[in-house]
């Protein structure tokens, strides 16, 4: 009989687990797996050379420039100078991921997203530029007098 609540209890955590993803969730989770995946192909002796030719992306979920940013990378992922690079396991799970996160915020999270900023330089150097709106502006201004 006491263990009646204790199964109820862990069973009630187990079904939270058991949530399916939100869009928003699945997004930036693979955005984060995408940016863990360059890391290590920047620093694995066979992938190296091959991965030192793409562009340098920060993923930011938030910046409406990541749809352009990850079709570029796609078509350069996709048209790697050498076949040896092109079929290399880590490379094609790095094209499929990349293609799936734009897939996924192109066409299936469409209009859930919600973007902060268009800052299409913070994605290439991951410094974003603070933008201040006209509202904050003219506080700052009204302020210095």
């Amino acid at each position: 009989m006491r263990l009646a609540p204790l199964l109820c209890f862990f069973s009630f955590i187990w079904l939270t687990d058991c949530a399916p993803p939100t869009c928003y969730s699945r997004v930036l989770g693979l955005s984060k797996e995408i940016m863990d995946l360059l890391e290590k192909l920047h620093n694995y002796h066979l992938t190296k050379t091959c991965v030192e030719i793409l562009p340098t992306m920060f993923l930011d979920v938030h910046n409406s420039c990541i749809v352009t940013k990850l079709r570029d990378f796609l078509y350069v992922v996709e048209n790697l100078p050498t076949q040896y690079c092109r079929e290399r396991p880590r490379i094609v799970l790095l094209k499929r991921k990349v293609n799936n996160l734009y897939k996924i915020i192109n066409r299936i999270c469409y209009r859930d997203l919600v973007y902060f900023t268009d800052d299409c330089e913070a994605i290439e150097t991951g410094q974003s530029t603070p933008r201040y709106g006209e509202d904050r502006l003219q506080l700052l201004v009204e302020e210095k007098r």
